[in-house]
């Protein structure tokens, strides 16, 4: 199975890291660091995931894939 991709940035407004997941709209975490931000926005979709089944929404594939992965 893939997985989601994960943006993870620095944000100077919020003074840390930034991580969301395009395709699971608005999942996103704050982190001080790249780590914590990984490490939050993982629970972040973990309680998303969930949250869909829970309601009966559909969940969507991953689909989110930056240009960068097409050139080689």
């Amino acid at each position: 199975m893939k997985d989601y991709h994960i943006n993870i940035f620095y944000s100077e407004d919020d003074g840390g890291y930034i991580a969301d997941i395009p395709d699971l709209r608005h999942c996103s975490a704050f982190g001080k660091n790249p780590e914590e931000a990984l490490c939050e926005v993982l629970k972040a979709k973990e309680a998303w995931l969930e949250a869909a089944l829970a309601s009966g929404k559909t969940i969507p594939d991953p689909r989110y894939h930056p240009l960068i992965y097409g050139v080689a």
